[in-house]
């Protein structure tokens, strides 16, 4: 059964069905048991080898034809929220009002992209409210790329797409932060559902519930994604204590210059990093949710950052 392997990419899983792009069209599949007793699930974005799910398999009532994913080909990197592999990039949608910018949870995101080997970028949404120059101040010594976009004037998201072409890409941030109007701004044919923010609870409704790859006209893939939490960032993806200050790119020119090899980068006398910040060379703000971060791992024992 050999010859009638197929490799393809998963643009998105449904009700337990996997929906894989092929060369000769997109195939509904179904993962093989292994899965569940390795352990590892298939992600939208893997690339995979997928086989008829019999030589006489129907079409899905979706039209679409019928197989099972054999297996996952290695991946370059994942994420686990949103749960996607294979990234070339990872936009981080930040609200300049309604919803404020959360530095805290930025910092966590980007943290995160960082350990996952992941490059980030910024792109700052609702700047007619208000503008985004305190943002792009403290994270200019990060080296990220940064793009502003309004929704209302369209030339803006024009550096943004071109950035974009070609790469799969996703888009995340909290719930109210303009992603799929900023997607639909993009890349209009996406026509994905937007929503406003909830005067009751504050934040963002909700109007996308799974995470799906769209294949875009001029080639690459942009990610639908749904709203996270703080809370879910945490508990799905914390960074051990010893790797946290690699995950913060401006700090690298002075990790390993500080006084003590065991600085925490926190406190101490003769810190380099810690130097960097009264220089002005480190913003402030990201060393502050730094070591938010740190003292919430602090104490963390290796096994729980697992």
């Amino acid at each position: 059964m050999e010859h009638l392997i197929t490799t393809g990419k998963i643009l998105s899983c449904r009700g337990g069905f996997y929906y894989v792009e092929t060369p000769s069209g997109t195939a509904e599949c179904r993962a093989r048991g292994i899965f569940r007793r390795t352990g590892e699930a298939p992600l939208a974005g893997d690339t995979v080898e997928i086989a008829p799910a019999d030589e006489t398999a129907s079409l899905s009532k979706a039209g679409l034809p019928q197989g099972n994913v054999e297996r996952i080909l290695p991946r370059r990197n994942s994420l686990a929220r949103p749960p996607l592999a294979n990234l070339d990039c990872l936009g981080l949608a930040v609200s300049m009002r309604d919803p404020a910018p959360n530095l805290l949870v930025l910092d966590k995101l980007l943290a995160i992209a960082e350990q996952s080997g992941i490059p980030p970028l910024l792109i700052f949404t609702k700047t007619d409210l208000d503008a985004a120059d305190r943002l792009t101040r403290i994270y200019a010594a990060a080296g990220y790329p940064m793009f502003t976009v309004s929704i209302y004037h369209p030339e803006t998201a024009d550096p943004l797409r071109r950035f974009l072409a070609g790469k799969t890409a996703a888009v995340i941030g909290n719930s109210g932060a303009g992603k799929s109007s900023l997607l639909n701004l993009l890349f209009p044919a996406l026509a994905l559902e937007t929503g406003g923010i909830s005067q009751k609870l504050g934040r963002g409704r909700h109007t996308t519930r799974v995470t799906e790859l769209h294949p875009l006209p001029d080639g690459g893939y942009i990610a639908d994604t749904p709203g996270f939490s703080s809370v879910d960032i945490v508990e799905t993806q914390p960074i051990p204590k010893d790797q946290l200050p690699f995950c913060f790119p401006e700090f690298a020119p002075y990790l390993g210059r500080c006084r003590f090899t065991s600085c925490s980068h926190t406190t101490e006398k003769g810190c380099a990093v810690l130097e960097a910040v009264a220089a002005g060379h480190i913003a402030r703000e990201r060393h502050e949710t730094y070591v938010a971060m740190f003292n919430e791992v602090k104490d963390r024992r290796e096994w729980q950052t697992k």
